[in-house]
């Protein structure tokens, strides 16, 4: 049946989406907080490499903390991971998940696949948003889940899976991404919510500002500062006041019940490297899935094997790299043979 599907879909130009199936990545954890939890991530943008991100931050969550992390992956017609891509296989392990983290960019995944994140929604599970996931779905007016498209125009689902459950649609960048770093600062009077325990910030982010909407229900717990360059140390730009960056909020599911959502504009794979960011989406984690009372001022955040990211741009991700490249505790993300150089 495979085989007729992809022959199918190569005459009549669609691509091999529907027929292409790799293995998620998983890491278990042994001992923690997370200890029989499952966190499952679906890592696919375009430009700011979720397919670094987010399995380095699985690992820390797995090997330090107990969890079982499932990471998938978008990937080409040969399986290896394709930054961006709409062929993802493996969400059926959102049926046991206890936590749906989310990086992804304009997908217009399999019906089958998606088919497991409406389950997952309806059922209310917590969600974690990161950067483009307030973009994450692209999909035709007259497709089956249209309504989870950023553009959304189906009533009771205006503006889609960005604005309906991690609180923001697309709305634009807010500064020049690429030239202007940006200074993530806590709200003065969120300093003592437990998400910022241990935040001694302010963290630096690499990937520019996005425009944040809060919404009366937002708890916002951070700002982003435009800065005047890519120097951590450089000076705010003066014509750009600070913007909402990360908040909580909570999305009602099929039973009329309100279910945690944590949402940050950042997360680009450089950005992890902050010690103060990359705790502040821990902790955030932590707190989407009821776990606030595992959160500590030394959490530990420490990175799992070798982690080497590359520098986000469109086109920029590392080649030739399958998902099973990634197993393991000690395989590097990436392999510095297979990051792309450019001048």
């Amino acid at each position: 049946m495979k085989s007729i599907l992809t022959f199918l879909a190569s005459i009549l130009g669609l691509g091999t989406s529907h027929a292409v199936e790799v293995q998620p990545v998983v890491y278990e954890g042994t001992a923690g907080p997370g200890l029989g939890k499952h966190i499952v991530f679906l890592a696919s943008d375009h430009e700011y490499r979720a397919e670094e991100t987010c399995p380095a931050l699985a690992r820390i969550l797995a090997r330090h903390h107990g969890f079982k992390c499932t990471v998938v992956f978008g990937v080409d017609e040969k399986g290896f991971i394709d930054a961006g891509s709409s062929r993802v296989s493996g969400l059926e392990a959102l049926e046991e998940a206890d936590l749906f983290f989310i990086f992804a960019r304009f997908l217009n995944i399999p019906d089958e696949e998606m088919a497991h994140i409406e389950a997952y929604l309806k059922r209310g599970g917590p969600v974690v948003g990161l950067r483009t996931s307030s973009h994450a779905f692209k999909i035709p007016a007259k497709a089956r889940y249209a309504k989870y498209d950023f553009r959304s125009k189906v009533e009771g689902y205006e503006n889609g899976f960005g604005h309906q459950v991690l609180g923001n649609t697309w709305v634009g960048h807010y500064g020049k991404n690429h030239v202007q770093g940006t200074r993530i600062e806590a709200v003065e009077d969120q300093k003592d919510h437990v998400i910022l325990t241990g935040f001694e910030g302010p963290a630096f982010c690499h990937a520019g500002g996005y425009v944040g909407k809060p919404g009366p229900d937002f708890t916002v717990l951070t700002t982003s500062q435009p800065l005047v360059s890519m120097d951590p140390e450089s000076d705010p730009d003066p014509e750009k006041q600070p913007m909402a960056s990360t908040w909580t909020r909570h999305y009602e599911s099929k039973d009329g019940k309100k279910h945690r959502v944590f949402h940050s504009t950042q997360g680009a794979s450089e950005d992890i490297l902050d010690d103060n960011y990359r705790r502040l989406i821990l902790n955030g984690t932590l707190w989407a899935l009821g776990l606030e009372d595992a959160i500590k001022p030394d959490l530990e955040i420490r990175f799992v094997g070798p982690y080497q990211p590359s520098t986000f741009n469109f086109g920029g991700e590392a080649k030739g790299v399958r998902p099973s490249d990634l197993a393991g505790w000690d395989s590097p993300i990436m392999p510095e043979e297979k990051k792309e150089k450019k001048d």
